[in-house]
């Protein structure tokens, strides 16, 4: 079939068909952002494991929403882009059901990996399926309107997350999806019935597929065992290592000789493409490794509710929707090296500042940071985008934003389960450290715990409950500091990120004659690959 879109929609059917688009591109990233919120209610009603086993939910979840772009990509040549849509969203409705229902990890963690399978084809689909009902002159709108529902995760998603958790039940997240989901499968293929495609014939890398999946699979498993499990003394962990040692050079071997690639390692050529794609996945994999530590935290930690905890984040929207849409209207000449500097240097002086929060009971005190950090999440992925995508064309082009968002998705669950890593080994050294400051070991002229037990004793508290509160407040103060520590470390990669994108070429004036000649050279090894 070739009749592609031959006639757009019109009136109340292109009002309706991007509200439908919209939500469904919602749901799917509110499910990623309130999850971490209701994250300790899961973990206790699925027989009351650790909130890092509950993790696993989260982090296999994002890989497998990674995973569905190359796997969708590839569907919708064969069975149309709208046709895959609404079947992807059926699906997504059946694994919401799988997770509602599940009683133990067993069922409920490959019930999110199927959610997070279907939920990435329609991620993958959406905005190329919106964009095609809109005429030139407002695809810009269009863009706008998705980068505002792309904010979702980091903003408004934790509080409602928190009120579903402390009012009805983290469950009731799960069920919701499910009529949702069956409406928007339903309107779409009504509204986009009868529209032909044009059908792709080329071969999908079932190796190269296979070996992604291995390679990020065992990564994340090794990651998310890695504290309950003692690292390399599991077997189980170093067979994974293995695992990940072996199937990545066969990657790296299969992909650079595969005519049609799942990962297109001739990208990493591009000067502009490496350095773009390490900023986007070392700072996304900061952004949403702290703010989905932090939300825990302020719940297991200092007693937060769901809801309050998720209420830190909302001055994030004051500032990121009106930033998102400004960025879009920016001067084409600017130099995108220019502005991912100064927003990559916002987010480490933002860090620094919410490291040096030091009171459980001052829930002000996030007000201001998370404002600012608001304005700089809102002009994070423009400019990188735009510095990453620079002095690519065509096929190579979509290609390079493809890649360069499966690895963005990829550095999420990464950093959710390196952040954890970061709090598990710097707790037990800042507890030492106030042990031996309150028990006048570091100074011997200076023992503040006897004198500070001695007044609690004299108020009418026993020995046993004097010693139980110091061991509560050294606790909470050492996770504290230990977090401190994550967002500090975050704070000074940030620097290092601003000064790396200066190392690439500039985006405002013409590439250098030797920079095209190599970016020529480049494509046309790639015309002759296809070829």
């Amino acid at each position: 079939m070739t009749t592609i879109y031959a006639e757009r929609l019109h009136g109340w059917r292109f009002i309706l068909f991007n509200v439908v688009l919209s939500l469904g591109h919602m749901i799917v990233l509110f499910n990623v952002g309130a999850y971490i919120a209701l994250l300790p209610h899961v973990s206790g009603d699925l027989g009351g494991v650790l909130p890092s086993f509950a993790t696993w939910g989260q982090t296999y979840f994002i890989i497998a929403l990674a995973l569905a772009f190359p796997a969708a990509r590839w569907l919708s040549g064969l069975v149309g882009d709208y046709r895959l849509f609404s079947a992807a969203f059926v699906v997504y409705a059946f694994a919401s059901y799988l997770c509602a229902v599940s009683q133990s990890l067993w069922l409920f963690v490959p019930a999110r990996i199927l959610l997070g399978l279907s939920g990435g084809i329609t991620l993958y689909l959406g905005q190329s399926l919106l964009l095609k009902e809109y005429p030139d002159r407002l695809k810009l709108l269009g863009l706008g309107i998705w980068g505002l529902v792309t904010l979702m995760p980091f903003t408004i998603s934790f509080p409602i997350g928190g009120v579903i958790a402390d009012e009805m039940g983290w469950r009731c997240l799960f069920y919701l999806n499910i009529p949702l989901a069956l409406a928007i499968a339903g309107i779409t293929g009504s509204l986009l019935a009868g529209r032909g495609f044009e059908r792709n014939h080329m071969s999908f890398d079932v190796i190269g597929f296979m070996l992604l999946a291995l390679i990020f699979g065992s990564m994340q498993t090794i990651l998310n065992q890695g504290n309950d499990f003692d690292w390399l003394d599991s077997p189980f962990l170093c067979s994974m290592l293995l695992t990940l040692i072996i199937a990545l050079p066969c990657l790296i071997i299969w992909e650079l000789d595969e005519p049609h690639p799942v990962f297109s390692l001739r990208l990493f050529a591009h000067r502009n493409f490496t350095i773009g794609v390490i900023c986007l996945f070392m700072g996304f994999l900061s952004i949403q490794g702290l703010l989905s530590v932090l939300i825990v935290q302020l719940q297991v930690l200092l007693g937060y509710s769901s809801f309050l905890a998720g209420m830190v984040y909302l001055p994030m929207i004051l500032l990121a929707a009106p930033v998102t849409v400004l960025m879009h209207n920016l001067p084409k000449g600017l130099d995108a090296r220019l502005l991912a500097s100064i927003n990559l240097l916002g987010f480490s002086f933002t860090f620094y500042w919410i490291a040096l929060f030091d009171d459980p009971g001052s829930f002000d005190q996030f007000f201001w940071p998370m404002l600012l950090l608001g304005f700089f999440l809102g002009s994070f992925f423009m400019p990188l985008t735009k510095l990453t995508l620079h002095g690519l064309h065509g096929n190579t082009e979509i290609r390079a934003a493809e890649e360069a968002g499966f690895l963005r998705i990829v550095a999420g669950a990464i950093g959710i389960t390196l952040q954890g890593v970061v709090l598990f080994r710097r707790t037990p050294f800042h507890r030492l450290q106030l042990a031996d400051h309150f028990g006048g070991r570091r100074f011997a002229s200076v023992d503040l715990l006897q004198g500070f037990s001695s007044r609690l004793e004299a108020s009418g508290l026993d020995r046993s409950m004097v010693n139980g509160k110091l061991l509560i407040a050294i606790k909470q103060q050492a996770t504290l500091l230990a977090l401190n520590d994550a967002f500090i470390l975050a704070s000074y990669l940030f620097i290092g990120l601003a000064g790396l994108v200066w190392l690439a070429y500039p985006t405002y004036p013409p590439l250098h004659p030797t920079v095209k000649e190599e970016l020529t050279d480049i494509r046309a090894e790639e015309i002759m690959d296809e070829i």
